[in-house]
């Protein structure tokens, strides 16, 4: 059997606090590894990379957004996975595209995916540089961080 790459997207959820700051989304990942992510999953079928942000979002986590509510970073990456996984016998790996979302406040119930995630916490960028298990992770929030902030300027 062939393997390919499973096709998926990587979602930054923040808000702005009160002291113009920006604080982002991690969960604490339990199933296939243990560790803290991103939101992040696969893009179904006929599904648009918009649409799997939007599907993805509110299913790990409860929150709802609109697809002008995305911003794309126009940034592809691919990794390999560590081991097999008995769902997914045909993939080597997965690629993904970046985006965030900006929330207008930090939302006080999160709704986690329990297969997936046991925790989550709103941090700021140098928590969650120290929390994201994967570099990938860590590169991508340094883009979204770097764009947060020059954006402000």
């Amino acid at each position: 059997m062939k393997k390919t790459w499973r096709p998926a997207i990587f979602v930054v959820p923040y808000f702005i606090n009160e002291k113009n700051i920006p604080e982002f989304l991690l969960l604490k990942r339990k199933l296939h590894w243990v560790g803290w992510e991103f939101c992040k999953g696969k893009i179904e079928k006929g599904e648009t990379q918009k649409e799997a942000t939007i599907r993805e979002l509110r299913e790990e986590t409860g929150i709802k957004i609109k697809e002008e509510e995305i911003f794309d970073y126009r940034l592809a990456g691919k990794y390999v996975y560590p081991k097999s996984f008995k769902e997914r016998p045909d993939r080597i790996g997965q690629t993904y595209h970046l985006y965030s979302v900006k929330v207008n406040k930090k939302p006080k119930n999160i709704s986690l995916d329990k297969l997936e995630h046991d925790g989550h916490k709103w941090v700021n960028f140098k928590e969650a540089i120290e929390k994201l298990t994967y570099s990938n992770q860590r590169e991508c929030l340094r883009i979204v961080n770097k764009k947060l902030f020059l954006s402000k300027n």
